[in-house]
């Protein structure tokens, strides 16, 4: 109680917290946080419940749903407007007491199931935090063993944005019943790198508080014998003593001690037999009710009960009902009517095992069929109920109303995005029909189809990539069957449906192929398919001319049917095909009507898609000043939208933008943020990698690469973007550590790529540039030029946010012995980095230069190289970038001992000085000076104090004097 009043005390204080209390069944974990409740409302918090259930048939988040309906109940509509905000939508597909509360709530916007349900778990965090500012804020969540992995994910979710609240989350689960595979042991491990969260594990008594909680049972001291026999048959439970006491009170054996000092009671070996017990000094009318309630679930409705049960009379089960609820066994529902629920899991388990399997398969026909007629034209409503008892006994209702209520819940479960939840269920329904759920099997109705249809969605929301194989089976078997079928609608849903991660699988090609094969030529259908097919052929196929045609065919019949959706869709993708084959003129040309479109129709995710496509090509093209107005631009509408992929990828285009121009501060901060949001995200780690490893951090660049990696190892192999990623930042990471571990690798990633019919201009030039990297690094003449003839196209750009094409083919021709053909590419290197304002880049470009005119050593070159040099440490010590800084130390060693062959200046005056000086003799300032040599003022003015010590001038004016005299300013 102590941690639990110091979690709350933290809560309210608004350092938000999750507690779990763990521990055996009837440990003391519910009346634990009853104790805890009670306290946390003296104290002025509001205190809510949530409860799991183990049988099947709850609807999805249940035991997120008691509480939030709870709190929607009991709240006035203009506050619960205010604290749900723009999420009332969200959660109101999943507690439609929402709506009847806010009437003028919509519905959400249709978006990809796994971005779908991060929008409603950020809905429902957002709106439990501002609930909890008015009032701090308790929810308990009890038996969370028997919850849902949908629930459990939401659970995660919230914990990672507690602090800063006034909630404090309390949860309750058998530890006993955890295996390594529970899908709760998975969330615990999440949740304990949190530092708002911490457990309690709750043991039994000891026999002395054992001996304790007997006196306060029974208000006399009892022996030390039977403290001990209670103890040892208990383990100490407390809801195991109190059955035992309850039992040996009700029998009239509760004797203490004999004359002779020898116990005489007899203590149940279990609790199931104690209940056991208790339950046979019930009538058997009461015994029947409570067996035949027991099948319902662990709560249960009276009417339904009572239509079941059927044979007796209003007055004997109600009479039934208030003997069970006397005798502790079940208790009224709180809040509800005519619900009851057993008091413990265990009593109703003891009941339910007693049942023959026969009486138990008949009890469910019964209570399906019952149900069915008791919810009348809402049964769609409770469709996961109706699949769970139709299931059970199927053997005597048959199997096709179980299909029906599994199909109808697995697409409810699938539209509040309670996954796994959906693919238990259709999974069922297919095992009903005698339909494998795997395999090329050909399905012959309708209803096989449609199961497969939502499992396969189901798959794609909590697969990972390398596993989609089996998602794009359960897809192609249902288009199968409505090709075959002549559903034409169907079919062409399908056909639609494969998102962004399966369009490296040859499969979905196939699919909208056969799919325009069914519509007329140019029917709206057909253009629709024809959006998807430019998608496929621009993004995975690498065919440029015919992408563009398939879209420009699906943009004439979008506005024939003036279907502004499909027109905005087919501009965002003709964007994203542009950007992936180097068209970046034809992209930043089309983003402005596409912006201007979606905010026209209040699209808010192609708007959201305009940026993230204009920051990519205006930062390629170097213009980093409009580059970052998108990056901004992007945040609003991508916060507004709280799809996953495009929120992380907002923040992640404006780390970009930062990290360009060495501000490692905002970089951090973005990058931050996003990690918030999706600690996966494979285009985050890259930059990660690029930022840790820019700023000599190698143990923490490590550990992103490590994750990058990983990342790519659960993928299939192909020319796909993890697998890019992966090439192009071990590639980097061995140039800049000079280390190379990873070098094969990154030629084996690579060479994947490459070697695919199917690689686009983007996935082919990331692999190109890792082997330009390793080229160089290896001295590799032969590849440095295969590399350069590939590249030379590039110039004057910045390769996918890493390099810049002309510093690169400076590199590579210097690998290739081509010094002169190197050094023009520099000097265009440091035209665009100047002009971009790209620090970072701008220095390691100063760097390479000044290593090959090193190299070349001819006349002029020890000069320009020394004066690189100096403005590369000046940028790098600057920016601290420690790797870089350590390079310019040794190549400024090496220029010292190399022979100068330019004639020194008069004085002692250092090349650097001598252009310091001219620009002092032109009437430059310090801070002017510091710009255009790119150097610090301060660096400026030791530069000029040498100077006058040197020529033996007081003032600037004289300086510049000298340098007229002396010929030093032309």
């Amino acid at each position: 109680m102590a941690v639990l009043r110091q979690a709350l005390d933290d809560a309210m204080s608004g350092h938000g917290r999750l507690v779990m209390l763990a521990g055996e069944p009837g440990i003391g974990k519910t009346r634990t946080a009853q104790e805890l409740a009670s306290h946390a409302e003296t104290q002025g918090a509001r205190v809510l419940w949530g409860r799991c259930y183990e049988q099947e048939g709850a609807p999805p988040y249940w035991p997120w749903v008691q509480p939030i309906r709870t709190y929607v109940q009991e709240t006035d509509p203009e506050e619960l407007q205010s604290e749900m905000g723009p999420g009332a939508a969200d959660i109101g597909e999943v507690i439609p007491e929402v709506c009847l509360k806010l009437p003028g709530v919509g519905a959400p916007p249709v978006m990809e199931p796994e971005q779908a349900r991060f929008r409603l778990f950020d809905s429902i965090t957002a709106f439990l935090k501002n609930a909890s500012q008015s009032r701090p804020l308790v929810i308990v969540l009890d038996d969370l063993h028997w919850a849902d992995k949908d629930s459990l994910l939401l659970l995660q979710f919230l914990a990672r944005q507690l602090e800063g609240s006034q909630l404090l989350v309390v949860g309750c689960y058998r530890d006993v019943e955890l295996s390594r595979q529970h899908p709760l042991s998975e969330t615990l491990s999440e949740l304990a790198r949190e530092p708002v969260f911490r457990r309690e594990l709750l043991r039994g008594l000891s026999r002395d508080d054992t001996g304790r909680y007997i006196q306060a049972t029974v208000g006399q001291s009892p022996p030390r014998e039977l403290v001990d026999r209670i103890h040892a048959h208990t383990e100490g439970n407390p809801f195991f003593m109190t059955e035992v006491l309850r039992l040996l009170s009700d029998r009239g054996e509760l004797i203490t001690e004999q004359a002779d000092g020898v116990l005489q009671i007899s203590v149940p070996e279990s609790v199931r037999e104690a209940i056991g017990q208790r339950l046979n000094r019930l009538s058997e009318l009461c015994n029947q009710v409570l067996t035949t309630a027991s099948v319902i679930g662990r709560q249960f409705d009276y009417r339904l009960l009572d239509a079941v049960t059927g044979g007796m009379t209003e007055e004997q089960g109600l009479t039934a009902i208030d003997e069970a609820v006397s005798a502790h066994l079940i208790e009224e529902v709180p809040g509800s009517t005519e619900r009851f629920q057993f008091s413990h899991a265990l009593i109703q388990r003891t009941l339910g095992d007693e049942l023959t399997t026969t009486r138990r398969v008949r009890l469910h026909s019964l209570i399906a069929a019952a149900m069915e007629e008791q919810y009348g034209d809402d049964a769609e409503a409770h469709a996961a109920e109706l699949a769970y008892h139709f299931g059970e006994g199927e053997s005597v209702t048959g199997s096709g109303k179980l299909v029906r209520y599994s199909l109808l819940a697995g697409q409810r479960a699938l539209a509040t995005h309670a996954y796994d939840e959906a693919q238990a269920l259709f999974q069922r329904g297919l095992t009903a029909k005698g339909v494998a759920s795997t395999g090329n099997e050909l399905v012959e109705d309708g209803d096989a189809a449609a199961l497969l249809f939502g499992l396969g969605r189901t798959l794609a929301s909590i697969s990972t990539p390398h596993e989609n194989q089996e998602v794009l089976d359960s897809l192609y078997r249902a288009f199968d069957y409505y090709e075959r079928a002549g559903d034409v609608p169907s079919a062409l849903a399908v056909a639609e449906y494969p998102h962004y991660t399966m369009l490296e699988y040859e499969t979905t090609a196939v699919l909208v192929t056969r799919a325009l094969a069914l519509v007329p030529e140019e029917s709206h259908g057909a253009g629709r398919l024809l959006a998807s097919h430019g998608q496929i052929l621009g993004l995975v196929q690498g065919d440029y001319d015919a992408a563009h045609d398939a879209l420009n065919r699906a943009l004439v019949i979008a506005r024939r049917e003036k279907d502004t959706t499909l027109e905005l869709r087919t501009l965002a993708i003709a964007v994203s095909v542009d950007t992936y084959h180097f068209r970046w003129p034809e992209s930043i040309e089309r983003i402005p009507a596409v912006v201007q479109m979606a905010r026209q129709a209040d699209d808010v995710h192609a708007e959201v898609n305009a940026h993230y496509f204009a920051t990519t090509a205006l930062a390629t093209m170097g213009d980093s000043a409009l580059a970052g107005h998108h990056a901004s631009a992007m945040l609003p509408p991508a916060e507004r939208l709280r799809q996953r992929y495009w929120w992380t990828g907002a923040l992640w285009k404006n780390m970009i933008v930062a990290r360009l121009k060495g501000d490692w501060h905002a970089a951090r901060d973005f990058g931050n943020r996003a990690l918030e949001i999706d600690a996966e995200d494979f285009r985050l780690l890259g930059d990660w990698i690029m930022l840790e490893y820019e700023l000599g951090e190698f143990q923490k660049g490590e550990a992103y690469l490590e994750q990058l990696i990983a990342h790519m190892h659960r993928t299939s192999p192909g020319p796909n973007m993890t697998y890019a990623y992966t090439a192009t930042f071990t590639g980097f990471v061995s140039y800049i550590t000079g280390a190379g571990n990873r070098t094969d690798m990154a030629k084996r990633t690579a060479g994947v790529i490459l070697a695919s019919p199917f690689s686009n201009p983007n996935v082919a030039s990331r692999a190109r540039v890792a082997l330009s990297l390793l080229a160089v690094q290896a001295g590799d003449a032969e590849s440095a030029g295969e590399q350069y003839s590939y590249l030379s196209s590039l110039r004057g750009t910045l390769l996918w946010f890493t390099i810049s094409a002309d510093r690169l083919l400076g590199m590579l021709a210097n690998t290739m012995i081509e010094p002169d053909q190197a050094i023009a590419h520099f000097e265009d290197a440091l035209t665009f980095c100047r002009k971009a304002g790209y620090r970072p880049e701008l220095a390691w470009t100063c760097h390479d230069y000044a290593d090959t005119l090193l190299q070349r050593n001819g006349d002029g070159d020890h000069t320009r190289a020394i004066s690189l040099l100096d403005e590369s440490l000046a940028i790098s010590s600057e920016l601290a970038m420690k790797p870089l800084m350590e390079r310019v130390s040794g190549l400024q060693e090496i220029a010292e001992a190399q022979q100068v062959r330019e004639p020194a200046y008069p004085d002692g005056l250092t090349p650097r000085e001598v252009e310091v000086l001219r620009l002092v003799a032109e009437g430059k300032s310090n801070p002017e000076i510091g710009r255009e040599l790119y150097i610090s003022s301060n660096t400026v003015a030791n530069h000029v104090r040498n100077i006058l010590n040197k020529t033996d001038t007081p003032i600037r004016i004289a300086a510049a004097g000298y340098a007229m005299q002396r010929g030093l300013t032309s």
